[in-house]
């Protein structure tokens, strides 16, 4: 027997008390007879609905107390349309319910369109994006990428992906070389530049939109390392890149930065290693993430992105001597699995 979806229900009801203001206000004209459908999937507890009726179209998030807050989500688009980024207006929220209503920034992801032709002029419009936020002063109180956030991070992938998916628990030596890794991720972390860190800026939250590109999906953003966003917009979840385009796009956005006043090292391979140890330790938090996913939340289809990560940690380790230690423990746990 199927459940009523009860909270759709009320996010409908909630949305048809809203429409004749909504309407009045934009002089759009009376409500016309619309349609509610999916608009996207989503890794956590949020769901998207696309409302479409009369030639408009909104979209309506449903973020259920108390797994998600909308208020984060509120504060950042504010934050982020301020240095003139391409985000959702808010035109309507019930912040207690979890409910918000949005304008449509289209139906294309970058992740939809993306390929080896556009990719240059796709992400040009992304690195703009990111220094436009990036250059903004943060004056409203907002999370820090702290060492605490970045070690619990950090522990997700030997919680989740070594002791609950591998059912290979550390030894005492591995436990020992994980957390001498752990402390050089993190100390490199902590001395970089600190900015509005997005913390998923990647293909899959960039719309094809103009001006372009729209940007989702920013409600966990914090205060942190100058290198982390731009490190993941190139080393994505669900698609890579040769490591020689991902080097010169790199290089594009460091000169970029350079030339927008923001406090990136002098010389690109200074920059280039503090990118490389940040893509570290996200990679490794993200095996972890999907490894939760898939045990804790049973949905095991990102489990199949995990092998894209550890190739991105090899990358690194190729060029990086002071990571032979991560490197030698990932060579073990491949031995015993």
């Amino acid at each position: 027997m199927l459940h009523p979806d009860t909270r759709l229900q009320a996010l409908g009801d909630w949305l048809d008390a809203r429409l004749p203001a909504l309407f009045a206000a934009r002089c759009w004209g009376d409500v016309p007879e619309g349609q509610l459908s999916p608009a996207s999937s989503d890794a956590s507890f949020r769901r998207y609905f696309r409302w479409e009726g009369g030639g408009r179209s909104l979209i309506l998030m449903d973020a259920p107390p108390p797994q998600e807050d909308c208020r984060p989500f509120v504060k950042v688009a504010g934050l982020l349309a301020a240095g003139g980024v391409h985000v959702p207006e808010v035109l309507a929220a019930d912040l207690d319910r979890g409910f918000l209503l949005l304008d449509d920034l289209g139906r294309q992801t970058y992740l939809d369109v993306i390929d080896e032709s556009n990719a240059d002029a796709l992400f040009a419009d992304a690195i703009e994006a990111l220094l436009r936020f990036q250059c903004q002063p943060v004056a409203a109180p907002l999370p820090g990428y702290d060492e605490a956030l970045l070690r619990r991070e950090l522990q997700l992938f030997p919680e989740w992906y070594v002791e609950r998916h591998l059912q290979a628990p550390f030894t005492g030596e591995q436990e020992a070389a994980w957390q001498r890794v752990c402390r050089l991720l993190i100390d490199s972390a902590l001395a970089q530049p600190q900015v509005l860190v997005h913390r998923d800026y990647m293909p899959r939250n960039l719309m094809v939109s103009e001006p372009n590109p729209g940007v989702l999906d920013f409600q966990d953003a914090v205060l942190g390392p100058l290198s982390y966003d731009v490190t993941s917009l190139f080393k994505d979840a669900f698609l890579s890149w040769p490591e020689e385009r991902v080097q010169g796009w790199l290089e594009s956005y460091w000169e970029q930065a350079r030339a927008h006043g923001l406090p990136v090292p002098e010389h690109f391979a200074d920059f280039q290693r503090a990118s490389d140890l940040m893509g570290a330790q996200r990679h490794l938090k993200v095996i972890g993430i999907f490894a939760r996913i898939c045990h804790r939340d049973g949905k095991p289809r990102y489990l199949e992105d995990v092998p894209r990560f550890f190739s991105y940690l090899r990358t690194v380790l190729g060029r990086r001597p002071e990571l032979a230690e991560l490197g030698a423990l990932l060579d073990e746990l491949e031995s015993r699995t």
